[in-house]
């Protein structure tokens, strides 16, 4: 007898730990959620688009849960703040955003990605590009692409409705050049935690056999 769950294709490293069930799932989608908001909080206030620590978190709930659940877990993220609750990150003045003021911010755009980004990781991961260091840095930099294809063309359109210059040069000065070398770190670190997580279960599933024979 199956079980339902929301744990839709091949088991991610999420499913090593825990059994696939709507609750679990329900639990892991909300605990990622709650890791993206409390990654927010680590900023470096940059106008009009902070740096944050928000895009490890993505990428590392996608991975981790896999291409449904984590997208599932953005979008929750997305819908909290929007809702009223300061989970994105601080202005300036260490205020949150929320609701309306959230929505037509210079980097909302960036929070629509972050949905793609965590199913397209999720789902490399589901294809077990998390196994190996190498893939698994080919996934979270596939990932870390996905957020400015929403995120720029988000800016673009605000800077224009806010008077400043939105041409090409202008949007990627303002959202994309200040976080190449942080984007690389992030995608180095996540790659190497994910690839660390399953070396883990690997040596975990190693003593459990041992101890079978042991005990045979």
């Amino acid at each position: 007898m199956s079980t339902l769950t929301l744990a839709l294709g091949r088991p991610t490293i999420a499913d090593r730990v825990f059994s696939r069930s709507l609750v679990v799932d329900a639990v892991l989608v909300v605990a990622g959620a709650a890791l993206t908001a409390v990654a927010a909080q680590i900023s470096i206030p940059l106008q009009p688009v902070p740096i944050t620590g928000q895009t490890l978190a993505v990428l590392l709930v996608g991975v981790t849960l896999g291409a449904t659940r984590g997208a599932l877990s953005l979008a929750l993220y997305a819908v909290l703040g929007l809702v009223g609750l300061p989970v994105f990150a601080p202005d300036d003045d260490g205020s949150h955003l929320t609701g309306s003021a959230a929505f037509g911010s210079a980097s909302f755009g960036y929070v629509i990605g972050f949905i793609f980004a965590a199913a397209l990781t999720g789902w490399l991961a589901q294809r077990q590009w998390d196994r190996k260091f190498l893939r698994a840095l080919g996934a979270f930099f596939a990932g870390s692409v996905v957020p400015f294809v929403f995120g720029l063309v988000w800016l673009a359109v605000w800077l224009g409705n806010a008077g400043f210059p939105n041409d090409l040069n202008s949007v990627l000065v303002s959202g994309f050049y200040p976080f190449i070398i942080g984007g690389v770190i992030k995608a180095a670190l996540g790659a190497g935690i994910i690839t660390l997580a399953w070396f883990g279960a690997r040596k975990a599933d190693e003593r459990k056999q041992n101890r079978g024979i042991d005990e045979a």
